[in-house]
């Protein structure tokens, strides 16, 4: 396996421009379609042995999501994970941080094959039945067909459904996959590392903004947070 790359919070200059990549792409990302409730947002992890040191944090900074939100009539968001032997669960709309905090806490990571094809899927059908502001995955392999998931993903861009792309670490051939899938989706890609937990955390929260209340909320959010989700108000303008 290729040695991975260094986290994007770093300091050297390829790293910052790839944060900047992303932010512009979230800005640029066309404002959810709203209906109404409130805002739908799938988050979609892979459980997999390989997560296991790093998912008790993303408990916490996923269950984060929701407190940046609140003022914006709220936001839904369902959890899906793959793990195991052709293992697929997706939880019932939540509402509630702590609900979604206890559902990602009581999954254990199992050693399995990735499975991001059935989350793909899971966002289409998702969209078919309500309208869905954004996808979230959050993962660091992919063991799977390209072309496969690159159809989905293209029909999630024609479905307006943005698929933002967590890399977690470096691995070359999953981070040409995952680019891709952002990009036919119409969505972003970002890698991290577990030194970027916080600014993982803060983008997080930026693009459930956008899934909840569009791009004004957004530029709202940016001025008040500041730090990565104030450069992402800039691109706004």
């Amino acid at each position: 396996m290729p040695d991975r790359e260094k986290g994007l919070p770093a300091a050297d200059s390829s790293n910052i421009s790839d944060i900047d990549r992303f932010l512009r792409k979230v800005a640029a990302t066309p404002t959810p379609l709203k209906g109404k409730g409130k805002g739908r947002l799938l988050f979609a992890m892979d459980a997999t042995a390989s997560r296991e040191p790093s998912w008790d944090r993303a408990c916490q900074i996923q269950g984060e999501m929701f407190a940046q939100t609140a003022a914006l009539g709220g936001l839904s968001v369902q959890l899906a994970y793959f793990r195991g032997f052709n293992e697929f669960r997706a939880t019932k709309w939540l509402s509630s941080p702590g609900r979604l905090v206890r559902h990602m806490s009581a999954v254990r990571c199992l050693g399995g094959h990735t499975q991001i094809r059935k989350v793909l899927k899971h966002a289409i059908r998702e969209c078919k039945t309500e309208r869905l502001g954004a996808l979230v995955f959050v993962g660091d392999a992919m063991e799977e067909n390209v072309d496969d998931l690159c159809a989905l993903a293209g029909e999630l861009g024609m479905l307006k459904v943005p698929a933002f792309m967590f890399h977690e670490g470096g691995e070359r051939e999953s981070s040409l996959a995952f680019r891709q899938i952002a990009r036919l989706s119409g969505g972003a890609y970002l890698q991290f590392d577990a030194s970027s937990a916080a600014q993982l955390k803060n983008l997080l929260s930026a693009v459930a903004v956008y899934a909840a209340g569009g791009r004004r909320a957004l530029a709202d959010y940016g001025k008040r947070q500041g730090g990565a989700a104030l450069q992402i108000s800039h691109q706004l303008k």
